[in-house]
């Protein structure tokens, strides 16, 4: 069985034709008048770099256009939910086509902070009291 992944994803940052077929109408289209649109799928590619390497916006190549306008078209289409609407798409066809395992699996990691690591102040009376018993055992 063939990973739905592998359907998608021509190379590392570039999606398949039959990929974009499937999400590219779930981007809006741009607007019109002021400057030209941008074209879709290459912001789509540009944030698929991004994520795959973890890189900082600024580090998004050239050759995807301007970091800046790739960054706001990727936070435009969350605040959207265009990319929540994605995910529908391509894990119901994953799912309907037996590529989908839906198991469950939940870790997590609880790190206790350090008490000088808190934000809030604390009104503890610990040095007061250091200073009192200082002063006690002194005289």
């Amino acid at each position: 069985m063939r990973r739905a992944a592998s359907l998608f994803v021509v190379s590392r940052d570039v999606i398949s034709d039959k990929a974009w077929a499937v999400i590219g109408p779930l981007f809006p289209p741009g607007k019109t008048g002021g400057r030209p649109p941008v074209d879709r799928r290459t912001m789509v590619e540009a944030a698929a770099w991004r994520f795959r390497t973890g890189a900082p916006w600024r580090d998004v190549p050239e050759r995807f256009g301007n970091s800046n306008t790739v960054y706001k078209h990727f936070n435009q289409w969350a605040k959207d939910g265009v990319w929540g609407r994605v995910l529908e798409r391509v894990q119901a066809m994953a799912d309907a086509s037996g590529e989908l395992d839906w198991v469950v699996s939940i870790d997590s990691t609880i790190v206790r902070v350090h008490q000088h690591g808190a934000t809030l102040p604390r009104r503890t009376g610990g040095a007061d009291e250091l200073q009192e018993s200082r002063r006690a055992g002194a005289a």
